[in-house]
């Protein structure tokens, strides 16, 4: 039997969901399929992260000479590198050949983090290639992904309220979400988001907190005067909505210390004060305490490797302890965390790392080593569904793409209602609740 091989490449600059440009890949096959795939971009970043290729000060607007375009953020440089050196590393190859193209696109690059071609560049490619296998195979995108995995319908993470980089630091915690545990499907867990986002707007405003707006996933962005009255109105708003905290509802806090951390201490300009490590840990387990929070992420600083067992220990049994830009969905960084117990659960972005091989790498050895994988969106989305198919062939259980008012990110939603629908009802995709023993006896119960 022929094998069906990577014909052509093309990529095209478009707009993600804040309006800053990143590339769409178009791979036509050598039966003449064709697919693409569109790549997310981050705001609040890693220091860890594979480098996304940014024009920068070498492509000027036309005609005017020292004005850039789009603010330097083009990606037409990644572009050019999608249809010239990257395309010449793989066109040939075998498209079900996933992690071979994954390695000879990264041995193109040459470098540590993907930046003389650009992680942007690279993880179009390799998401395009695989719906191409997919395609060939006649498989669902999951499905294909999935392999030997165990499909697993995930559990919804979604943003209701926002602070620090995505709503313009009304807040230092970057993001309050909610987690529908109780629910009985999925269908019925995105009811009680949005009963549970619109009884947050009714909250705030009978507060007299002003709303004109939206933050950038979707939750809403109000400025209130401490981290912990965040919480108390998605209390409130929970109970407004019928539904119980702790039970049907619970929470989790992105709380992206590393944008209020500055000399060993961590800066709550809205309250007034500024904590160490240990003062900063304590707060957070009083908070965990009050409010029925399940996990955290990012609790602490991106490199505070000696502080981050601190916080697993002193949480780790009752909540998941997400590495985010801790971990940046690096390897290296993984096996170290979990070598030193720093936490017990890894935040999953594709571009962090920049290949599909490398992420399932991370899915993969985090469920080897019984932590979780939460497969995550970017603040910067686009329209392609392509992560709900990941999250469901990670067979880990558990997905964060944002809120439920943006399209970029009701794709993702709508892509797994139609999964329960279907799949789920024929039995080839489980429910979350069945999921590995790993979650049981409820989803947050933590083995150390």
């Amino acid at each position: 039997m022929s094998k069906t091989t990577i014909a052509a490449l093309d990529a095209t600059e478009i707009l993600d969901s804040r309006g800053r440009p990143t590339l769409e890949v178009f791979l036509r096959t050598s039966d003449g399929k064709e697919v693409s795939a569109q790549v997310p971009s981050g705001a609040s970043t890693g220091q860890s992260e594979a480098h996304e290729l940014r024009d920068g000060e070498r492509i000027v607007k036309a005609g005017q000479a020292g004005k850039l375009r789009h603010a330097g953020k083009g990606v037409q440089q990644a572009c050019a590198h999608v249809r010239g050196e990257l395309a010449q590393a793989v066109l040939g190859m075998d498209v079900t050949e996933q992690g071979a193209i994954d390695h000879a696109l990264c041995a193109a690059d040459a470098t540590p983090n993907k930046a003389r071609l650009g992680a942007n560049a690279i993880l179009g490619i390799s998401c395009a290639v695989a719906r191409a296998g997919a395609l060939v195979r006649g498989q669902a995108l999951w499905e294909y992904l999935a392999g030997r995995r165990r499909a697993v319908l995930p559990l919804p993470m979604v943003n209701i309220l926002s602070g620090g980089l995505h709503a313009r630091e009304g807040m230092e915690f970057q993001d309050f979400l909610a987690i529908p545990h109780g629910a009985e499907s999925f269908a019925q867990a995105m009811e009680w988001i949005c009963d549970l986002h619109r009884a947050t707007a009714a909250e705030l405003s009978a507060g007299g907190v002003g709303l004109s707006g939206v933050a950038d996933e979707g939750g809403w962005g109000p400025r209130l005067a401490t981290n912990e009255a965040a919480l108390e109105v998605l209390t409130r708003a929970t109970e407004r909505a019928g539904l119980r905290p702790g039970e049907d509802i619970s929470f989790a806090l992105d709380v992206a210390a590393s944008h209020f951390y500055l000399e060993g201490r961590y800066h709550l300009s809205s309250e007034g004060r500024a904590c160490d490590a240990g003062e900063f840990i304590a707060l957070l387990t009083r908070l965990a305490r009050r409010f029925p929070i399940v996990s955290i992420e990012d609790g602490l600083e991106q490199n505070a490797w000696t502080d981050w067992p601190a916080l697993t220990a002193a949480l780790g049994g009752t909540c998941q302890i997400i590495g985010d830009d801790f971990l940046t969905t690096n390897p290296l960084r993984l096996e170290r965390a979990i070598s030193e117990r720093a936490a017990n659960a890894v935040l999953v972005k594709m571009n962090q790392i920049g290949t599909l091989t490398e992420t399932f790498t991370v899915i993969d050895r985090a469920a080897a080593a019984g932590w979780r994988a939460v497969i995550s969106a970017r603040s910067g989305e686009t329209e392609d569904s392509f992560l709900a198919d990941l999250a469901v062939a990670s067979g880990m259980a558990q997905i964060k793409v944002g809120s439920i008012t943006r399209s970029e990110r009701l794709t993702k939603y709508n892509r797994l209602l139609r999964l329960e629908q279907t799949a789920v009802a024929a039995g080839t995709i489980a429910p979350w609740q069945s999921a590995p023993e790993r979650l049981a006896p409820s989803p947050f119960a933590i083995s150390n």
